[in-house]
């Protein structure tokens, strides 16, 4: 029966060929609400969740956050660490606050080495249904609040 399941799944899902989670517009909605974003630091255009954003192109890895109040919903491949220790540092900056979207890596390095202990981490109950997607993501998610 399980085997039967996952087979119904999108592979994708199940795949490092995707590194594009479009985060749920409810579920924006209601952090976007509590924290009145400005500025969306990893976007397309397609699914940029404020009026200001980077596109791949433009790469807000190397752009100046400072002053904003940042959503970030990184692709969630390999350089996911570096999108979570730019973060961490914008926020260090004067009236800078940044959430992200993650996967609940806790295992990783860059959970202990900018997360734990240094952020408000809020876990998400239940699994996200990302963009158009028929299925659930694949892994639990949660919000880190810089």
């Amino acid at each position: 029966m399980m085997k039967q399941q996952l087979n119904m799944m999108n592979p994708v899902l199940f795949s490092s060929k995707n590194e594009i989670w479009e985060t749920p517009q409810a579920f924006f909605s209601e952090l976007n609400a509590e924290f009145g974003f400005t500025l969306d630091a990893c976007a397309l255009p397609v699914n940029a969740k404020c009026r200001l954003f980077f596109t791949p192109q433009e790469n807000g890895l190397i752009k100046d956050w400072s002053g904003h109040t940042v959503f970030c919903n990184p692709p969630y491949g390999r350089k996911i660490a570096a999108w979570v220790e730019k973060c961490y540092l914008e926020s260090r900056k004067a009236n800078t606050k940044v959430v992200m979207l993650l996967p609940a890596r806790t295992d990783t390095v860059y959970f202990h080495t900018y997360i734990y202990k240094k952020a408000e981490i809020r876990f998400v109950k239940g699994r996200l249904k990302f963009g158009n997607a028929l299925n659930s993501a694949p892994f639990p998610s949660m919000v880190v609040i810089f």
